[in-house]
């Protein structure tokens, strides 16, 4: 694998309009039609892989590998959030970064999101072995 390619500062934000399949009742997380927790995870960890994207090494990848997130606010269907990650420190391959999802002028979600930088291949390799 190359050397380190990322260095802490880099951003990058991507917004989802809230629809039918994105609620807690979709997605089994609750019994709401609001925005459930999963997809706003995903959305946030899609802005963390956003971040890295441009300077991604060929043949590599990052993996999620720690969250903490604190969903603070609901949103109902038709809303447009907007998650925004902040690459904060670099460790290693061990990549932290600062993420947040809001509405308008509302937190919906803000924390943490630990990446790692693997290579694709091995990580796909290992992945498939059985247990």
């Amino acid at each position: 694998m190359q050397e380190q390619p990322f260095t802490a500062g880099l951003t990058a934000r991507v917004e989802l309009t809230v629809t039918d399949a994105d609620t807690a009742q979709a997605v089994g997380s609750g019994d709401v039609p609001v925005l459930g927790t999963p997809r706003v995870l995903a959305l946030a960890e899609a802005a963390t892989v956003a971040a890295t994207a441009t300077r991604m090494p060929s043949g590599s990848t990052t993996v999620g590998v720690r969250v903490e997130l604190e969903h603070r606010a609901a949103t109902p269907v038709g809303r447009t959030v907007v998650a925004r990650a902040h690459l904060a420190k670099v460790d290693g391959r061990r990549l932290l970064f600062e993420v947040s999802v809001t509405d308008g002028d509302t937190t919906v979600a803000d924390g943490r999101v630990e990446r790692l930088l693997v290579d694709r291949q091995r990580f796909v390799e290992r992945a498939a072995q059985p247990s």
